[in-house]
């Protein structure tokens, strides 16, 4: 049975909200210690909550259709910040379904700074997960003049699947419409130019995505699906030669659901996957991905045991953007992207498993995400020539260091905090796209 919203579950498990103590996951650290671009930028954030509706939409599992609703968390620069404002408390649930909250640093619902646009940042969970998982990302890619939206995406969030009865209810719906859901947002802003009180400027978008929102941010910038009846049998478990024709039609799409004459739109900038799903089965067109002309980010545990590092190898390898990158997390598995885990997560081996690396701090790993997420943004989205030197790296950090303490090889990284760490890249244009 389909939970219907985060408040039932809460309430059924016996906890109302207001009895949760908001968590605050983050230790200060020293400006110092971390990379540049991840210390907070100049302008206040805030955050608000909207839903948004795209109707009548194909639920694939039972081929009814419905109307898909995606609640987004938006984050944005701020204007002045009135003095009875709250910090913004983000609630969700465990994939065992127990309820925690987490203290941000915006401010909800306040107003927004009017001096000017701001380009649209799309944040994408993967499976299962909730549109908070980066709040993180949020927060801090405000900071630096960006809008940005987190989807929680229908039929893939932890408080609608049963992990333990059902754990892949939503699975074969997240594959047909987690591209969608990134193509319908940007479109949906583009639609409605008032929104957020008119800062917006959805001309100039990009899109992050993590593991199965990778899968989908590849796809949006026109990486076509490429399905066989094998690959869909080995993933749904249908054998029938039917319906694996069937929705090989279905999902063989591209970006955000088309089929014919595909046409990626012009407002994406910039894409960063973040341990991408997909590759390892070869989900992708080889064709379509050197034809992708939209400047792409990989991020990738070379021990990652969901998405497959060879599978993220051979993406960033076949696809043809102008720029592209891959930064390599060594001795990572798969949880790169996700917050660090609250308290009630550590009392569970399968709440703890979705935040938890073995060999790496996650406070450090979102810290280089948001150091490499702003250098991407700031280089291809808003086409600041001087940040892309933070892109123009060694492949270690390392190179050419005799000793610990002479400054990293890598632009923005302080010595002796820059291990661990590997980069590729190729560019093929002279400035930024």
């Amino acid at each position: 049975m389909r939970l219907s919203t985060l408040a039932t579950l809460m309430f059924t498990s016996g906890l109302l909200t207001q009895t949760l103590a908001a968590e605050q996951l983050y230790l200060n650290q020293p400006a110092a210690a971390i990379p540049s671009l991840a210390n907070s930028g100049n302008y206040a954030v805030g955050v608000t909550t909207l839903t948004i509706v795209n109707p009548a939409q194909l639920e694939p599992l039972t081929q009814q259709i419905e109307d898909r609703h995606l609640t987004l968390e938006i984050w944005y620069p701020a204007g002045t910040i009135p003095a009875d404002s709250k910090a913004a408390r983000y609630e969700n649930v465990t994939k065992s379904h127990r309820p925690f909250q987490i203290q941000g640093v915006a401010f909800r619902d306040v107003p927004t700074a009017q001096e000017q646009r701001y380009p649209l940042v799309l944040l994408s969970h993967g499976y299962t997960g909730y549109r908070t998982l980066m709040y993180y990302l949020g927060e801090h890619l405000a900071s630096h003049g960006y809008v940005v939206a987190a989807i929680d995406h229908p039929h893939s969030t932890n408080a609608e699947i049963d992990q333990k009865n059902a754990p892949f209810r939503g699975f074969l719906n997240t594959l047909f419409h987690r591209s969608r859901d990134q193509q319908f947002v940007l479109s949906y802003f583009k639609q409605q130019p008032e929104a957020l009180s008119g800062i917006i400027d959805s001309q100039a978008a990009a899109v992050i995505g993590y593991s199965m929102g990778g899968y989908g941010a590849i796809n949006t910038v026109g990486g076509c699906f490429n399905f066989t009846p094998e690959g869909i049998s080995a993933l749904t478990g249908r054998q029938d030669a039917a319906t694996q024709q069937a929705l090989q039609q279905a999902l063989n799409s591209c970006a955000g659901g088309q089929y014919q004459n595909v046409q990626v739109d012009p407002a994406w900038k910039a894409a960063i996957a973040i341990a991408p799903w997909g590759g390892q089965h070869r989900l992708f067109n080889a064709d379509a991905l050197a034809n992708i002309h939209v400047p792409m980010l990989y991020t990738a545990g070379d021990q990652d045991d969901v998405s497959g590092y060879e599978g993220m190898q051979w993406l960033y390898e076949q696809t043809g953007s102008p720029a592209k990158y891959l930064l390599t997390f060594h001795h990572a598995r798969h949880n790169i992207a996700p917050h660090p885990a609250p308290s009630i997560a550590r009392e569970t081996l399968v709440d703890f498993s979705h935040y938890h690396e073995p060999s790496w701090s996650i406070t450090n790993i979102n810290n280089i995400n948001r150091h490499f997420a702003l250098a991407m943004l700031d280089c291809h989205v808003k086409a600041k020539a001087e940040q892309c030197a933070f892109l123009a790296l060694s492949p270690t950090p390392n190179a050419g260091k005799t000793n610990a303490n002479q400054p990293s090889g890598w632009l923005g990284f302080p010595a002796r905090f820059d291990t661990g760490l590997s980069w590729q890249y190729q560019r093929i244009a002279s400035k930024p796209q």
